[in-house]
């Protein structure tokens, strides 16, 4: 039987990224996933804080050089890879200087978000796409853990909806207990229109006065994964959701099996008479 391609793409990953709860949730499933008949890519940010020489992380210089825009400038975006420990898996970062050489992940010392934390969100959704694109890997599944993720559902169903590689792929966004997935404010709006998008197409995102990614990507998703026992799930996005395939919060033994079996039945009602 054929395997099933499953594109995991992350804003956090351990042992890249350490100290919270996406690093940890997200490192358990690459290695799971493949001995159980999967096929992965797995795509997350350079940050800073990604030890180069420790990681060996090298440059692809096939996939390296494109531009992504991101309101009207252009930002260039490198491809590194390095070997996830543990696997026969590669895990591939991309890289910007502007975006990601700075030593924090989302705030700086005083622990006050970055003011361009959605500019980074913008490229790194993009860059994602435009990154698989140049793959030519056809995902049957695409992963999106987080809320710096949360554009990647929107891109897929508006900007990149005639790209032939993700025609037939099931878009599944994990929610995790954040504060980052509220912020950003009119700034979110300004950088997340790429490509012809308006600040219309992004109205699911609108919540109230303010913003919500979580929202938003459950709008554009097919199924929505809970990632933290503390997490709302009273509140409005799973509404959105209406009667998408929603996954409930797993503790860490029951996690890995439950997400396998979720991500089969996705694919197994397509071909079910």
């Amino acid at each position: 039987m054929e395997k099933k391609r499953l594109l995991l793409i992350t804003q956090e990953m351990e042992p890249y990224t350490e100290g919270t709860e996406v690093s940890a949730a997200v490192a358990k499933l690459p290695k799971f996933l493949q001995d159980n008949g999967y096929e992965l890519r797995i795509l997350m940010p350079r940050y800073g804080v990604v030890n180069e020489r420790r990681h060996r992380l090298h440059e692809v210089v096939r996939l390296s050089g494109m531009n992504i825009i991101v309101d009207d400038d252009d930002y260039p975006l490198i491809i590194k890879v390095a070997s996830l420990p543990g696997s026969r898996l590669q895990v591939y970062f991309l890289d910007n200087e502007d975006f990601f050489k700075r030593k924090m992940v989302f705030e700086d010392e005083s622990g006050l978000p970055f003011e361009d934390n959605p500019d980074r969100a913008a490229f790194f959704c993009k860059g994602a796409i435009e990154t698989v694109k140049k793959f030519g890997w056809a995902p049957d599944i695409v992963l999106c853990e987080g809320w710096m993720t949360s554009l990647i559902p929107l891109y897929l169903r508006t900007a990149y909806k005639t790209e032939p590689i993700f025609a037939n792929s099931h878009i599944v966004y994990t929610a995790y207990d954040t504060p980052r997935e509220r912020e950003g404010g009119e700034r979110f709006f300004q950088k997340a229109a790429i490509n012809n998008l308006s600040k219309k197409d992004l109205t699911a995102f609108q919540d109230g006065d303010g913003v919500s990614m979580h929202k938003g990507a459950a709008a554009f998703s097919d199924a929505i994964i809970i990632g933290s026992e503390t997490l709302d799930t009273s509140v409005e996005y799973l509404s959105v959701a209406q009667d998408k395939p929603v996954l409930s919060w797993k503790n860490e033994e029951e996690m890995p099996a439950a997400h396998l079996e979720f991500f089969r039945s996705l694919t197994e009602a397509e071909v079910t008479p």
